[in-house]
């Protein structure tokens, strides 16, 4: 396939998700056709993007070099699934997180598209091996898993099924840098892939420091927000711990390896996260902080986007990632 063919690209589903991957991918330049099989939300998509492309660019916030209008132009919403595919050499896949409904898209679209289309789901929790069980040539199957929102936080998990050829992750991975995203490579399939599983140990922890009386809700997220997240926005543990020892990583492990490991076995089990009685009182102290009603949450989600935002442009005129 010559690089002149790869321009197309098909976003399945016109949701949240979908209008964000449509937005990175414009962003870059590419031609994307949004599908939506409820007739109508896919005109309704572009609509909703052009309006949120220009208030991205009056924020001076809007990705890639092109103008907000012409972006736009760059956009088509698609009832009809072989038109949308039509041309495309890389499908994005964002239907909600329901296996049988992920598969029985990837066998409609593997009907319509030539071998060497990349067939890309936006699964946070489901493994590729099953995403994909339906597809008669998996090799070009993976999954592209984002961080939401995803046009201010640029990671993107790369999963290959286990017959994945190479030569799919690195056309993924050139794809994903090219329109700003940072793709990182998992060399195998793993429950909760890598994001969601380091998300997870530091969600069992911080919960079981609450339920146990150590430490308040708020304090918790503190300790993150004021602590170990204004180095994570940078560096990763991994390089935190290099840098934290006159000798690098080694030379940490030899200082605090066996104060660490003390630590961990100090772990309490995974915690029981609803029905029981602490469970209930730290919902109750989440909601006091933020109250749960649909206005609330929302002005949050609002302002953790504008945070994000300015997050965003901070990493990108210091330079990013090394």
């Amino acid at each position: 396939m010559s690089s002149s063919d790869m321009k197309i690209i098909t976003v399945i589903g016109s949701g949240l998700i979908g209008r964000s991957w449509a937005m990175v991918f414009v962003s870059g330049g590419y031609s994307v056709k949004i599908y939506d099989n409820q007739p109508g939300e896919s005109a309704k998509a572009v609509v909703e993007i052009g309006k949120q492309l220009e208030e991205l660019q009056e924020a001076k916030m809007l990705r890639g070099q092109l103008t907000a209008t012409q972006q736009l132009a760059l956009l088509s919403g698609h009832d009809e699934l072989a038109e949308a595919l039509q041309g495309a050499f890389f499908v994005q896949e964002c239907v909600f997180e329901q296996l049988e409904v992920k598969q029985s898209v990837f066998r409609d679209i593997e009907r319509l598209v030539g071998e060497d289309v990349v067939l890309s789901s936006s699964t946070s929790c489901l493994v590729p091996s099953k995403v994909f069980s339906t597809v008669q040539n998996r090799s070009r199957c993976l999954v592209s898993h984002p961080v939401n929102p995803p046009y201010y936080v640029k990671l993107v998990e790369l999963v290959p099924h286990p017959e994945t050829a190479a030569a799919v992750v690195d056309t993924a991975h050139s794809l994903m840098t090219k329109v700003g995203q940072a793709p990182v490579r998992l060399a195998k399939e793993i429950d909760g892939f890598a994001l969601n599983r380091v998300q997870a140990a530091v969600i069992a922890e911080s919960w079981r420091l609450v339920q146990d009386g150590v430490i308040s809700v708020k304090d918790i997220d503190l300790v993150m927000s004021e602590g170990l997240g204004m180095r994570y926005a940078f560096i990763g543990p991994m390089e935190t711990m290099h840098l934290n020892a006159p000798a690098g990583l080694e030379d940490y492990m030899k200082r605090y390896g066996d104060g660490i490991r003390r630590m961990l076995t100090s772990f309490g089990p995974v915690p029981d996260f609803s029905g029981t009685e602490g469970a209930r009182r730290i919902v109750d102290e989440m909601s006091q902080l933020v109250p749960s009603e649909r206005r609330h949450l929302s002005a949050r989600v609002e302002r953790r986007d504008q945070l994000l935002m300015g997050l965003a442009k901070l990493k990108k005129d210091h330079g990013g990632q090394e």
